[in-house]
């Protein structure tokens, strides 16, 4: 039985850990079933956004590891099924579509790694994020070194990286790992809503932002600047583009169709 569940549902591909009685540690095959899943929210041209979310009381007390002990220990990295996307985006391209995150009560190692290749975070008030792995004599590998000094800042990044310890919601807030703080049981719905209203963006213009974004984060402001009016006229050609103005003139929501 997969501990991932999926549910597809206007235009949002909903991604659900499923193990609370074993605090949604992950294992290797969930690990691979969250990958497929991010591959067919790639690939899908009626998926515009995903939404990863967990059952339970917490997201997840981390990994299953004495399970993934060995194959660390082996140096084979993440076992990346064929047609799936690394959910630490560390092998292969990354998921063309966004994805929003919503988190509660145990947010530990992997959680956090996820989290920082997520593109809206909303977190529970009662939230606890920690980097546990120098607590049990090994080191973070799935990308939190590459990324958390990145989106946290350096020293708040290492404060937590070098120790072990945890931090709060709030902290998480200010220095924006999480785009929002709700109460508890109220993550889900508040994630949700952000997914819907993605959704009901032009698919072709949400795609444009990720990939100018991305490439202004990885090779700099310059090379995604030479870029913006190429994929501009793309998008304007649209039919989307076309109903956007049919709209706004006719003041009314717009209907996109992603092409």
């Amino acid at each position: 039985m997969s501990h991932i569940k999926t549910f597809a549902d206007c235009h949002v591909l909903e991604i659900k850990v499923d193990r609370a009685a074993k605090l949604n540690a992950l294992s290797p095959e969930m690990y691979v079933d969250i990958c497929l899943a991010l591959g067919e929210l790639d690939r899908s041209p009626d998926l515009r956004v995903g939404l990863i979310h967990a059952e339970g009381k917490h997201f997840s007390a981390g990994i299953e590891l004495d399970k993934w002990a060995p194959i660390f220990a082996a140096g084979g990295g993440f076992p990346l099924p064929e047609g799936g996307i690394d959910l630490f985006a560390l092998s292969g391209p990354r998921c063309r579509k966004p994805l929003v995150m919503a988190v509660q009560g145990y947010a530990y190692t992997w959680t956090v790694e996820m989290m920082l290749t997520t593109d809206v975070r909303i977190a529970a008030e009662d939230t606890r994020f920690a980097m546990l792995e120098v607590k049990r004599g090994i080191y973070p590998c799935g990308g939190a070194t590459l990324r958390l000094p990145q989106q946290m800042g350096w020293s708040n990044a290492q404060r937590y990286l070098l120790t072990g310890d945890a931090w709060s919601a709030a902290e998480s807030h200010r220095t924006g790992l999480v785009q929002e703080v709700v109460a508890p049981g109220e993550q889900y719905r508040a994630a949700r809503a952000v997914a819907d209203k993605i959704a009901a963006a032009a698919p072709l213009g949400v795609s444009a932002i990720l990939k100018s974004s991305r490439l202004a984060l990885t090779q700099g402001e310059a090379v995604a600047a030479e870029h913006i009016f190429d994929d501009m006229t793309q998008v304007m050609g649209s039919e989307d583009a076309q109903e956007g103005v049919r709209s706004f003139m006719e003041r009314r929501e717009a209907a996109f169709k992603g092409r």
